[in-house]
């Protein structure tokens, strides 16, 4: 279910309390969320630990239309650059901002097209809300698979008639990002894909028909898993079965592997949160790049 992917999040903003703690965890999440695409997020980029430059890139906020609607992203490019390597960003539950802003100039400057569509814009806009069950009975447990799937095809699309290289494609994603990043390996055109503590486990319905672990045995590309063993969310038993389902697949599927970072919890790369930590972000990161070349994206 997806309020495990909410809980989650609510933990690693304010590590240690309970959920009985609404008005302080409200308080964290006003100030989580309350930004969009624009550089004058300055709540949160005064607490960003990594802040990439622009300098040498071509970044803004584009919009391609998938099924009549126009998505909503953030694109960062080297400049003047063409036929470059792409690479899907597929943000956390609180949306495109700038932290995922970031995220995506990071790998312009490591020389990749980068483009995280807004996946909540049919919903609604995070940036709206200050309280978590809102934020998910209106927006995030309203959002199809198959509408966030179709969304990466618009992006593949956008970024091959901008630059990029639809044959040289990756995935990657934070959270509920994580688990998509799963599933759009299983199914979309992409050549790896890094999954940043992405729930691999969970029961179906009609808006999230299948998990990963249900397409762990058909992988149309490897993955990369990052996780933390302290993770409450994300016990290690069911990392524990997902190599097991992968084990049992194709080359694509036996292909994956995974890192558990001992004494980590969830969201340790999320550089604007207090359950940041620095070592297993800095280790994940140069671990997806070296991954995505090897994988014959960069």
């Amino acid at each position: 279910m997806r309020d495990h992917d909410l809980q989650n999040d609510l933990n690693s903003l304010l590590p240690g309390q309970s959920t009985a703690a609404g008005a302080s965890r409200r308080t964290a999440l006003k100030v989580a969320l309350g930004v969009g695409y624009a550089a004058s997020a300055g709540s949160i980029m005064a607490q960003t630990a990594v802040k990439t430059s622009s300098d040498g890139l071509t970044t803004g906020e584009i919009s391609f239309e998938v099924a009549g609607f126009k998505v909503p992203a953030f694109f960062a490019a080297p400049a003047g650059k063409t036929n470059l390597p792409v690479v899907l960003v597929v943000h956390e539950i609180f949306g495109v901002h700038e932290y995922i802003a970031d995220t995506c100039r990071r790998f312009a400057q490591a020389g990749y097209l980068a483009v995280a569509p807004e996946f909540f814009a049919r919903q609604g806009d995070p940036s709206k809300y200050g309280e978590m069950a809102k934020l998910m009975s209106e927006v995030v447990s309203k959002v199809p698979d198959a509408q966030v799937l179709a969304d990466l095809d618009g992006a593949v699309k956008w970024a091959s008639a901008n630059g990029g290289d639809a044959a040289r494609v990756a995935v990657t994603g934070f959270c509920w990002g994580g688990r998509i990043t799963w599933l759009y390996a299983a199914t979309g055109p992409v050549r790896a894909a890094t999954a940043w503590y992405g729930r691999l486990v969970g029961n179906p319905s009609e808006l999230l028909p299948k998990n990963p672990i249900d397409l762990a045995a058909s992988m149309r590309a490897p993955v990369l898993g990052l996780y933390g063993e302290k993770d409450g969310g994300i016990p290690v038993d069911t990392v524990d079965r997902m190599k097991a389902a992968l084990a049992t697949g194709n080359a694509a599927s036996k292909a994956a592997q995974f890192v558990l970072y001992p004494d980590t919890g969830h969201a340790f790369h999320a550089d604007y949160r207090p359950s940041y930590r620095q070592g297993p972000a800095d280790d994940g990161w140069k671990r997806c790049l070296a991954w995505f070349k090897a994988n014959g994206v960069a």
